[in-house]
């Protein structure tokens, strides 16, 4: 009752107000109204794109720009594209490894030596703006898969590789014998080099502490030999073993001058691979690379009438 009263009387004293005195009060606005305009919530522009539904199918990383996206896209697969250029170029000297092998250890294994076949390819799906070799073994001990590519930034190549026993190593180097090209005993041009890739301090502890160091020797367009040296502590590196690998099947050789219209779309090597798109053959020099093509032809085909023209 009492709170009654008071409330009564308070609202009694407020009608008392004159007219003059209630027009000059202005009651405040609720809360939720003051705000200022940097803290109103931001409203997406007239012409954003829609969000996705659900069922949307997922658009793979490309070299060129995205279907639906944002106008900063392009710039951002134009810098991608640049990148990978950059890699694809780096590693040209190396696709000379390019095709199935056959290696040979000299060390024994169980009483035998052993023996695997590999296949290196071109990789241009996995990271588009960081294409990479890679290898896939039988019964290779040290490469039974392996990834190689180029940090630009650094100027390292850099290898991933998982053994026979599934431990996974990361290393980085450059040559230590540069790229040559000289003339064999069958009078064509044959390339030479050799690659040392040092196991990382990383990836050494992740080992188990034990390093490794590799070595591509290429002693002609088909033969290379990889070597393999181990070290515990700061020992110097020794040899473990020489893997002798003969290319297996028909035998590459370089051209005099280019490889004509069987120059490789993507990588500007040999093209051993014929596809075709809208009534147009073109060449490829691995499955790596018809893969790529095949996921994304106009792509390449602008790709490689650019390279033409700024090479005119």
């Amino acid at each position: 009752m009492i709170r009654v009263f008071l409330i009564t009387g308070l609202a009694v004293l407020l009608s008392g107000c004159s007219e003059d005195e209630s027009s000059a009060t202005t009651a405040p606005e609720p809360a939720e109204q003051i705000v200022s305009q940097s803290e109103q919530p931001a409203t997406a522009p007239a012409n954003s794109e829609p969000a996705p539904a659900e069922d949307d199918e997922f658009q793979p990383l490309s070299l060129g720009p995205i279907p639906g996206s944002q106008p900063t896209a392009p710039a951002a697969a134009d810098s991608a594209a640049a990148q990978a250029d950059s890699v694809i170029e780096a590693l040209k000297p190396l696709q000379i490894m390019l095709g199935q092998w056959r290696g040979t250890t000299r060390r024994d294994f169980e009483g035998f030596k052993a023996v695997d076949r590999h296949e290196w390819i071109w990789d241009l799906q996995t990271d588009a703006s960081k294409p990479a070799l890679v290898v896939a073994s039988d019964k290779s001990p040290y490469l039974k898969t392996a990834r190689l590519t180029f940090d630009v930034s650094r100027e390292l190549f850099e290898l991933t590789a998982t053994d026979k026993d599934g431990t996974q190593r990361s290393f980085e180097g450059t040559y230590s014998e540069p790229v040559r090209e000289i003339v064999g005993p069958d009078d064509k041009l044959h390339r030479v080099y050799k690659l040392l890739l040092t196991q990382t301090d990383e990836s050494r502890t992740a080992a188990g502490g034990e390093q490794w160091q590799l070595a591509f020797a290429q002693q002609e367009n088909n033969r290379y030999l990889l070597e393999v040296d181990r070290r515990r502590g700061k020992a110097s590196f020794k040899r473990h073993d020489t893997v002798s690998t003969q290319r297996d099947g028909t035998s590459f050789a370089l051209s005099d001058s280019d490889y004509g219209e069987k120059t490789c779309i993507i990588s500007q090597g040999l093209g051993t691979i014929a596809v075709s798109y809208k009534g147009k053959s073109y060449w490829v020099c691995c499955s790596g690379c018809k893969a790529a093509f095949e996921d994304d032809p106009e792509t390449w085909i602008a790709r490689a009438d650019k390279m033409a023209k700024e090479n005119q």
